[in-house]
């Protein structure tokens, strides 16, 4: 059974983060354009210039943060925010997206059109200091997620309809290959939106209007659903103190003024009890 999390609306809610040190969940609101955090009983929020997405963790008090300019560091204490690397500045058409800690200390970056303009994105890894293009040409990146033995990456293009995977070099992290189709919901109208994947090697998937995140085992079976009160599903994330709780943010786009007061809770954080094991995300090496 899902709960509220958090019951700040988000109008696009997006990135979880749960800090394995701090035990606390981030996430951001990409068009409202800020952080967001909740430990206990507290919220607490950062606001920026630019569209912030994505993060993963470097120590206790640091972050590494995506925006629509950069990945840049950030710190939890002082909010002070140097960048590490720029990331489609020149381009004013796009915005990070969905992003993950690779096991290597890696981090996976999307891009995408402010209006999800055909093909206007990309994805990026940033390893050793190099930001390296990895896949040119895509509408809406998503579901960057790892195998928990290192051996594969997955992804999406939400408007494909499918989720791809490609195998991983297993000293670098680097894809060795052509990727291919893991999982192809084109037959069930659905669309792949963030995904993360459990310490046994499933993968949870959000899927945009569907009101749900859905497991899929490694061989691309569908095993279970978890529904939230929420059509727009967005990313998943495993977090709490054994890695059993299942948070996913969600959002108010595209949903018109009745929708939304009719059922308040879309745009807001949920969570799941015991719905899985998840993995621990990994560090970022800078």
């Amino acid at each position: 059974m899902s709960f509220v999390f958090d019951d700040r609306p988000c109008e696009l809610g997006e990135g979880p983060l749960w800090h394995p040190e701090r035990k606390q969940l981030f996430w951001f609101d990409i068009i409202n354009k800020r952080l967001m955090t909740q430990s206990g009983v507290e919220q607490h929020s950062w606001q920026f210039s630019e569209h912030v997405s994505a993060a993963g963790w470097v120590d206790r008090d640091t972050l590494v943060m995506a925006s629509e300019t950069g990945l840049w560091r950030f710190g939890l204490d002082s909010g002070q925010k140097d960048l590490i690397v720029s990331l489609e500045a020149d381009n004013p058409v796009t915005r990070s997206n969905d992003g993950r800690a690779d096991p290597w200390g890696g981090f996976w970056i999307g891009t995408m059109g402010k209006n999800a303009e055909q093909e206007a994105g990309a994805i990026y890894r940033y390893w050793m200091g190099e930001l390296r293009l990895l896949v040119p040409e895509v509408t809406i990146s998503n579901a960057i997620c790892f195998a928990p033995d290192k051996s594969r990456v997955y992804y999406t293009d939400t408007v494909t309809q499918q989720v791809r995977r490609c195998s991983l070099e297993p000293e670098t992290g680097w894809p060795e290959g052509n990727s291919t189709v893991f999982l192809d919901l084109r037959a069930d109208d659905l669309f792949p939106d963030g995904a993360v994947v459990d310490a046994e090697g499933n993968i949870w998937i959000a899927q945009w209007g569907a009101n749900r995140v859905a497991c899929y085992d490694p061989n691309g079976r569908f095993r279970h659903a978890v529904s939230f009160q929420a059509a727009h599903t967005s990313c998943p994330a495993f977090g709490g103190d054994d890695l059993t709780t299942l948070f996913c943010t969600t959002a108010r786009q595209g949903l018109d003024a009745d929708t939304v007061e009719t059922q308040p809770t879309n745009g807001m954080t949920f969570g799941a009890l015991d719905a899985g094991t998840g993995q621990a995300e990994h560090r970022v090496l800078l």
